[in-house]
């Protein structure tokens, strides 16, 4: 990217009004993550066609999959926003440093875990929840995803790195092309070649790799802003740490969201495969969904930090202010849709299992109600993330899945059975919206203080 194109881009993401600005960034991210989401359900519907045991694995091994994006968003999340950051404060060669060093960091992360995820397999599964009829099913998925999980993980990395400085439809093609590639593979590789629930994991693995060639072509064609340099991989151990520090708050979100399913498939175990595949079924449908609110956000996330680093502090408030609204009303329309066709939505994965039907309807109806309060949760975890503020990000990144939901997964199914399972993710969306009133408060009261002193 030239010196003209730079200056291009750096009027476009300091001078385009607030709502455009966000808008022309989160169109190609939904896109993105819904079609991310689309796949993930893909392999959900095709797999359940094997059986619910079969159906049951998809949600075990959907544990290690947000591990490997945990890892992966992480590091892209916190190197992404340092180095967006960086970009408004026109340091492009620190932004480059900075984007090296974290890719580097991801490989050699997802490397580990793949090792430990192939020598101890049949452990993780057991650990993760698989009953002795899941098991041959989920391992079967299992060892595919864990050879493609550095491909995977890179991705991630290569992807928050686009949106991060305000290139998103780069990330979208990439990502995309990877997901309509799965759903076309999916029932050629479960069905046709015979592979069964392997065969879902070979088209994922297949498709990511795809995807990875995609957007690492960028970087290396001169579309993104930032270059991937082996010679630009810093030594110096502060910044490793600061794209943890930054990133912490998205390890909390996507790790705390693995353990909380590692918890609920536990919690549903209990109550037979079929209340596992249940809650597989309605809690891939809420993720697309909630997939809806996570594009815009990270729509507005570039927004948000190029911006700070460029000390234009009204557009940040006026980006945070107008992402938690339309967040808000966004997430109301998908949750009135998912209520009101949730018998048809559940029937089209496994609607010949009258047991998945009735607790599958009722967990999603049930998910749907509070669904609307993760508006004003994710603009604010995302907007104390984009600035810097990981501490008070990390609080509530922690609190929708980890703080409020670990207690509750353990309580309430000892107390309404299988209802209690259905009623535990609902019930601490509700005290994380508390939490995330009174932090949004705060944030919007500090980047008024910020304005003040300029």
């Amino acid at each position: 990217m030239d010196e003209r194109e730079r200056l291009e881009h750096y009027r476009k993401m300091t001078e385009t009004p607030v709502p455009r600005l966000i808008w022309k960034l989160a169109v190609p991210t939904i896109i993105s993550m819904m079609v991310s989401s689309i796949y993930n359900t893909a392999d959900t519907f095709f797999v359940a066609q094997l059986g619910t045991s079969a159906a049951g694995a998809v949600g075990i091994v959907f544990s290690i999959m947000a591990i490997i994006q945990a890892i992966g968003f992480t590091i892209g999340m916190g190197a992404g926003n340092i180095l967006s950051r960086q970009l408004g404060a026109r340091k492009d060669e620190e932004a480059t440093v900075t984007a090296s060093s974290g890719f580097a960091l991801a490989l050699v992360l997802s490397l580990l875990l793949a090792f430990l995820g192939i020598v101890f397999q049949e452990e993780i599964m057991r650990l993760l929840g698989a009953t002795d009829t899941i098991l041959p099913y989920a391992e079967a998925y299992a060892s595919y995803i864990f050879l493609g999980c550095p491909v995977m993980c890179a991705s991630f990395v290569m992807n928050n790195y686009l949106r991060a400085e305000g290139k998103a439809v780069y990330g979208m093609i990439g990502i995309t092309t990877g997901g309509i590639l799965n759903i076309v593979l999916d029932p050629i590789f479960i069905f046709a070649f015979g592979f069964g629930t392997a065969g879902a994991a070979m088209a994922t693995a297949l498709s990511q790799l795809v995807s990875f060639l995609i957007l690492l072509s960028f970087f290396f064609k001169g579309k993104s802003s930032v270059r991937l340099s082996l010679s630009k991989v810093s030594l110096r151990p502060r910044l490793y740490l600061d794209i943890l520090r930054i990133g912490l708050p998205t390890l909390f979100r996507q790790g705390l969201a693995s353990i909380a399913s590692v918890a609920l498939n536990v919690s549903a175990a209990a109550f037979g495969d079929a209340a596992v595949a249940s809650m597989s079924i309605s809690g891939r449908v809420t993720m697309f969904a909630f997939s809806a609110m996570l594009g815009f956000g990270q729509g507005y996330q570039p927004v948000a930090s190029f911006n700070f680093g460029a000390k234009r502090y009204e557009r940040v408030r006026e980006a945070t202010r107008y992402t938690a609204v339309a967040g808000t009303f966004i997430m109301l329309l998908m949750a009135l849709l998912c209520f009101a066709f949730a018998s048809p939505i559940i029937a089209v994965f496994r609607g010949s299992d009258p047991d998945v039907m009735h607790i599958g309807v009722r967990a999603l109806r049930f998910q749907m109600l509070l669904m609307p309060l993760t508006g004003i949760v994710t603009a604010t975890n995302m907007g104390l993330q984009s600035t810097g503020k990981a501490g008070p990000a990390a609080l509530l990144a922690m609190a929708r899945q980890g703080i409020f939901f670990l207690p509750l997964i353990l309580i309430l199914p000892q107390v309404w059975g299988v209802d209690g399972v259905i009623a535990a993710q609902p019930v601490s969306d509700a005290l994380s919206f508390v939490l995330a009133l009174f932090l949004f408060v705060r944030f919007i009261r500090g980047l008024r203080a910020l304005e003040r002193e300029k």
